[in-house]
């Protein structure tokens, strides 16, 4: 099976691309407080769920995801069944070099690799973004200091990932005020690996239709599952933030 195929079996019980509640993700959609008619971009949209919940909270919006990946038949489907339709449009296509306008709104949660970081992550999302306009940003900090062992697993460096307050300092650095965010739990983080790995294992042990097919789903969700629990667990963290340009804002 390719990427696409062991991806989206592990999302199937968690279609959020991060570890962050759906109580949360309306929070944080709500917080973005999008003007009437706002055109809305996700970059790197995953299964689509953060774009999905920003037009079914703002009616008036249309939205545009790029990912990619080929999107599961689900994930349309569950756009048309909400009467989102005709208001969104899919692109599969690479984050980092797609060109598509400028919106009124950019999201990027969870995305940052496709752009080599936060910084080039934050020069991503200003290229499509409206002066004046607003980013959903999710991007993994360091919650504390990581051990040598959460260094190999992610092949991370401790410079690799700021911590909070080093992540909201290299916004502002790039013109974007920070307003506000969520720091995810350690409960949302439990919630979303234990689901990543439950899926592929479920699938393997009750679905699969070969036993190569069923072996390497096992070794997959293995492999994720011993790197979290005595790697990284506790230590690598996600902050979702909105941010303002403040560019037209003398300094």
């Amino acid at each position: 099976m390719d990427r696409d195929e062991l991806s989206g079996i592990a999302r199937r019980d968690h279609p959020i691309a991060a570890p962050v509640s759906p109580g949360n993700l309306r929070t944080l959609v709500r917080r973005v407080a999008a003007v009437e008619g706002s055109a809305v971009l996700d970059l790197g949209c995953g299964h689509g769920a953060w774009l999905l919940e920003m037009l079914t909270q703002y009616p008036s919006a249309t939205g545009t995801g790029v990912v990619d990946i080929s999107l599961p038949a689900d994930v349309t489907a569950s756009a048309v069944r909400g009467g989102l339709g005709d208001r969104i449009r899919w692109e599969k296509a690479d984050a980092r070099t797609w060109t598509g306008g400028t919106f009124d709104v950019v999201m990027c949660v969870g995305a940052s690799h496709a752009f080599g970081g936060l910084d080039g992550t934050l020069e991503g999302v200003r290229r499509h973004l409206r002066p004046g306009g607003q980013v959903l940003l999710g991007d993994t900090i360091w919650e504390v200091p990581p051990s040598q062992r959460a260094q190999e697993v992610l092949g991370a460096g401790p410079d690799d990932f700021p911590d909070l307050a080093g992540l909201l300092d290299r916004a502002r650095q790039q013109g974007f005020e920070p307003g506000y965010g969520h720091v995810s739990t350690l409960e949302e983080w439990n919630d979303y690996e234990w689901s990543w790995t439950g899926s592929l294992t479920a699938w393997a042990l009750q679905e699969a239709t070969s036993d190569e097919d069923r072996q390497q789903a096992l070794a997959v969700a293995r492999e994720h599952r011993e790197g979290w629990i005595r790697g990284y667990h506790g230590q690598l963290g996600l902050v979702t933030v909105v941010l303002h340009d403040v560019r037209r804002w003398p300094t």
